[in-house]
């Protein structure tokens, strides 16, 4: 079984993938280290004007946890009034039947 598998064209495909993705890897993805210039090193620095304008994360989590409990309670509210109105309309069913079963 191992010979016929030795000599599948789909053995060979695995093995020849196989022997790119090994030359591929041998050669490093990542460029070698350049120091900013000046001019990336005063775009990233921090400007005092622009520090009231920053999200800071407590708050942002804290408005993120809002809106989801808001979204829930919206969600649960239309549940609740769907459920409502099939039990309503259930009832007034069962009335109508009552009625026409009373005639």
């Amino acid at each position: 079984m191992a010979f016929l598998l030795r000599q599948s064209s789909l053995a060979i495909h695995l093995r020849s993938s196989s022997q790119r993705t090994e030359g591929c890897m041998s050669v490093p993805s990542r460029a070698f280290h350049v120091e900013l210039g000046d001019r990336e090193k005063a775009l990233l620095a921090e400007d005092p004007l622009l520090r009231r304008f920053k999200s800071y994360k407590k708050s942002v989590w804290r408005l993120k946890r809002i809106g989801d409990v808001l979204t829930i309670v919206v969600v649960a509210g239309c549940c609740y009034e769907i459920y409502v109105k099939a039990v309503l309309r259930e009832e007034a069913r069962d009335t109508a039947k009552a009625a026409g079963r009373n005639k």
